[in-house]
């Protein structure tokens, strides 16, 4: 017998506020006209419905639409700072020679001249060198049809990202049988999140047990781990270990001039560490800020 319930994460998406839902539409495409219209046909049923909706939006996206939608991609070989997306479409360029990346970059700036926006192509497994003469060939062609293409690379990598969406949303939900988890960092020091503070996750059955490491990753550009595993079934108790150092050391926030002297030798950063244990419950969602600042911390449950 064939169920008819949609895969766990885009279940899990179909069933996500509003607000968030849309926010996590714009993180693929930055057209807010294609995300309004995949919004509007929730639920999917299967993931296909999802990307044979995202390719019916494009389909029908204006030119504003499109250029809109462009502006949220940055020029191959310069991935926004701490942009994981970016970094990972692009890692053909990662490697590259300085040669290629200095043609890649005049290459860019003609392209701009021409047409009057980064050159958009799908550069998730291409090399530096196939992406070069992509924009080599693509310069010549005449606006309208340049227009076209870049509505069909813009297709391909929302695409991408749709069933990158729905995977995280599947690794990050919670069952009946085990809770699931989530984080994020705000420097109150500095009002903004913080960026490359690295995460690693423990979970344990029963106050008892020993200590199982997950393993881990790194907060984004808005201060999110979305690369935290999955919780084993039974998980009664999870420590996250936040390596708070190296991210004062490299960022540090203006220092006050009544704030006590740093006792940790001039690092930026009096707790080095931070390690937050708290209990779950099996068919529930924890998600955990941090507070942070130099001098000290502050967690909360948080929704």
């Amino acid at each position: 017998m064939t169920s008819t319930s949609p895969p766990p994460g885009l279940a899990r998406f179909n069933g996500l506020a509003e607000h968030a839902a849309l926010a996590a539409l714009h993180e693929v495409c930055a057209s807010t006209a294609w995300a309004r219209r995949l919004l509007a046909a929730r639920p999917y049923a299967t993931s296909e419905d999802l990307y044979s909706a995202g390719d019916a939006a494009m389909a029908e996206l204006t030119a504003a639409d499109l250029q809109e939608a462009m502006a949220g991609h940055p020029p191959i070989g310069r991935p926004k700072p701490g942009d994981p997306t970016s970094a990972r479409e692009q890692s053909g360029m990662a490697g590259a020679a300085d040669d290629l990346k200095a043609e890649m970059l005049e290459l860019n700036l003609a392209y701009q001249e021409r047409f009057g926006h980064v050159f958009l192509i799908c550069a998730t497994g291409r090399t530096g060198e196939e992406m070069r003469d992509a924009v080599k060939e693509r310069i010549g062609n005449a606006p309208e049809q340049e227009r076209e293409i870049v509505r069909t690379e813009l297709g391909k990598i929302n695409r991408i990202r749709l069933a990158r969406l729905v995977e995280e949303e599947a690794r990050t939900m919670s069952t009946s049988a085990t809770a699931s988890v989530s984080t994020h960092i705000l420097d109150t020091s500095a009002g903004r999140p913080a960026a490359g503070v690295a995460v690693r996750l423990a979970a344990r059955r029963g106050r008892a047990a020993e200590w199982q490491a997950l393993g881990g990753g790194a907060t984004d550009a808005d201060g999110r781990c979305k690369d935290l595993p999955a919780l084993p079934e039974g998980t009664t108790h999870v420590r996250l270990d936040f390596a708070v150092e190296p991210y004062f050391e490299e960022k540090q926030a203006d220092a006050q001039q009544d704030a006590p002297a740093n006792r940790d030798s001039g690092t930026g950063a009096f707790f080095p560490e931070v390690t937050v244990t708290f209990a779950v419950v099996p068919g529930e969602h924890f998600h955990v800020p941090l507070l942070l600042n130099p001098f000290g911390y502050s967690v909360y449950r948080g929704s």
